[in-house]
């Protein structure tokens, strides 16, 4: 599994908006994390359909979190932009030797605790890093 910019820059837009704790515009982040708009809109359109931000329309508009920086996973923010976290380099719902594999448990191993490391960890555990 790798984390493409995508999740990086997820991540990044969450926390500047966690750090701002108001309404903060796009344009204030890209020039900030000195990161292309265009990209980052792409990405925030992600997490406002996710539900992981809100859009303030208007003069002042921009974004704001949708809740308080504790109660997100970074699981939750990484899903909205990356999708599945899978770890498998197979598709094991077409694969013939699912049942036989010799591998298939440590993917589902592995994958069971990428997926618990990242739902443990919250945005305001990367906010206390910056």
């Amino acid at each position: 599994m790798k984390i493409s910019t995508r999740g990086r820059y997820a991540l990044i837009i969450m926390i500047n908006l966690a750090l701002e704790g108001n309404v903060l515009s796009l344009k204030d982040i890209a020039d900030k994390e000195n990161l292309p708009i265009k990209y980052l809109e792409r990405i925030m359109a992600l997490l406002v359909k996710a539900n992981l931000v809100k859009s303030i329309r208007g003069k002042q508009g921009g974004y704001i979190l949708a809740k308080k920086s504790n109660e997100y996973s970074i699981g939750e923010i990484l899903r909205a932009s990356e999708g599945n976290l899978e770890s498998r380099a197979c598709d094991t719902d077409d694969c013939s030797k699912h049942d036989t594999c010799p591998t298939i448990k440590f993917f589902d191993g592995l994958y069971k605790e990428i997926n618990e490391y990242v739902d443990n960890k919250k945005l305001s555990d990367l906010i206390k890093e910056v």
